[in-house]
């Protein structure tokens, strides 16, 4: 074939492409007027979507919402600075009016030029509509910082012959000819534009409002597993893929210890250096075997290391865990169990991970590797199973030991969990399940970095099995209505 021919076939192609998209633009501003009515039809939907919205987006943040229609959904989240961007002149206009305090743009997703960055970008049934979705998620790079999520909402294929037989029965809003995406395909798209999936959810069983019906297909029904992927809609939170960092951080290593007066110097003199400088508070709980004189006497015997001692106000673990981090100056929050069951050599693993972005919560994981004969009691390992499944499916990302007590954080994302804590409440007398939790309200991706569990060389366990066996399944239950049954 002559050479000259490529380039007419190429502007051939492209005229196409524009042709589409100027039907596309055509069809959304010709709906404009009506957008509103079909949005009423149907609020069972529209009314979900933002709720589930408002739970993975706190307020306040930079948010930008690419194919935002009349910017209801944007509106909802309450945005510290709120932008959308859609193809279509109408629709700009109408949302314009509808939100005063929002800036509206016409714009094209896959040419999207905008010298800003975003916290949040929501990407809501529009990729049906993109022609080449990869190239639309690939230019989102550049209003992305390292820490921005990508929230991208769509409907479930399965239901693709309902969904075109309420169109035909005037019971949804026409569309064109669109795109159909599985979770799948959307993951594999956003890998592609170098995104990497942190969690994913799925809703909406029942899409009309059915009193009492609604309630038991929406909120419980459609969250079981099996059923669960026949819900209307699914979500996608994704990330900037991981690049490595040079910068080396400072590290605040918490050690929660009660009657552990036989571990104080070993888990000094175990804790190897690490990044930057390293800081070591000791949090007592009102032991009665001398561990606060150990601690006294180590903090004199070791001058050239940065030790802090306090001693809590209240009882348990989490509020041990909550004055040491509140105390903390380092970059990265650690906290090592006085016990030294995990072994405190292990950090390094626990800070490479997460100063090179590998993950943004790190969770220390017992049940890979073999352990010591007495390192865990039967009940213990099976209650921790039991648990991690539990929590798998209430994260919706792969949590294996949920009890391990080793967990590390960047202090920048311990403060907005913080200020983010009254959506839970103080539920957590472990400390576990409030960081657990917090951290995916937050969308952080968690990692989880095996370790080998070492028997106690001094002192019991404070744990009581079954009392605060129940307690954690009480937990589970009430973070069923916090995080699934929103």
């Amino acid at each position: 074939m002559p050479s000259t021919l490529i380039p007419n076939l190429s502007l051939i192609e492209n005229h196409r492409i524009s042709e589409k998209k100027q039907a596309i633009r055509e069809h959304f501003n010709r709906l404009a007027s009506e957008r509103a009515y079909w949005q009423d039809k149907a609020s069972t939907y529209y009314e979900d979507q933002a709720r589930y919205f408002q739970f993975l987006v706190p307020k306040e943040l930079r948010v930008l919402e690419v194919g935002s229609s009349l910017g209801n959904l944007l509106a909802t989240l309450k945005p510290y600075r709120g932008v959308g961007v859609d193809l279509s002149q109408e629709m700009v206009g109408e949302a314009t009016r509808r939100h005063p305090l929002l800036e509206f743009l016409v714009g094209d997703a896959e040419t999207l030029d905008l010298q800003e960055t975003f916290d949040v970008i929501i990407l809501a049934d529009v990729i049906g509509h993109l022609l080449d979705i990869e190239a639309a998620l690939a230019r989102l790079h550049q209003v992305c910082t390292a820490e921005t999520r990508i929230i991208v909402s769509y409907y479930n294929s399965l239901w693709e012959p309902v969904l075109r037989l309420g169109e035909k029965i005037g019971m949804k809003m026409p569309q064109l000819e669109q795109n159909w995406l599985s979770p799948a395909d959307i993951a594999n798209l956003l890998h592609l534009a170098d995104f990497e999936v942190v969690k994913t959810e799925r809703r909406l069983l029942f899409p009309i409002y059915i009193p009492l019906l609604s309630v038991l297909c929406n909120k419980f029904l459609a969250y079981l597993p099996v059923v669960n992927k026949l819900c209307l809609c699914h979500y996608v939170v994704a990330r900037p893929r991981v690049r490595e960092m040079e910068t080396v951080f400072s590290s605040t290593i918490v050690v929660p210890c009660r009657n552990e007066r036989g571990n104080i110097e070993a888990a000094v003199q175990r804790i190897p250096p690490f990044g930057g400088h390293q800081e070591i508070i000791f949090v007592d709980g009102h032991s009665t075997d001398g561990t606060i004189e150990e601690i006294h006497r180590v903090v004199a015997a070791y001058p050239d290391k940065d030790i802090r001692v306090l001693v809590q106000d209240g009882t348990g673990k989490g509020d041990a865990v909550r004055k040491g981090f509140a105390q903390a100056t380092g970059d990265i929050l650690m906290i090592l169990d006085a016990d030294l069951t995990m072994p405190p050599e292990d950090l390094p693993k626990f800070y490479d991970a997460i100063a090179s972005g590998k993950g943004e919560f790190i969770n220390g994981c017992r049940l890979v590797y073999p352990m010591e004969l007495q390192a865990m009691r039967v009940l213990n390992l099976l209650g921790n199973k039991f648990f991690s499944m539990a929590f798998s499916w209430l994260l919706n990302q792969r949590i294996k030991d949920t009890l391990c007590g080793t967990k590390v954080l960047w202090r920048r994302d311990y403060e907005r969990l913080v200020a983010n804590r009254h959506y839970f409440g103080d539920f957590d007398p472990f400390g576990d399940f409030d960081l657990l939790f917090g951290a995916s309200k937050l969308n952080l991706h968690i990692l989880e970095i095996p370790i080998r569990y070492r028997d106690r060389t001094y002192g019991s366990t404070n744990i009581r099995r079954f009392a605060h066996g129940w307690l954690l399944l009480k937990m589970t239950v009430y973070g069923f209505f916090r995080l699934k049954a929103v």
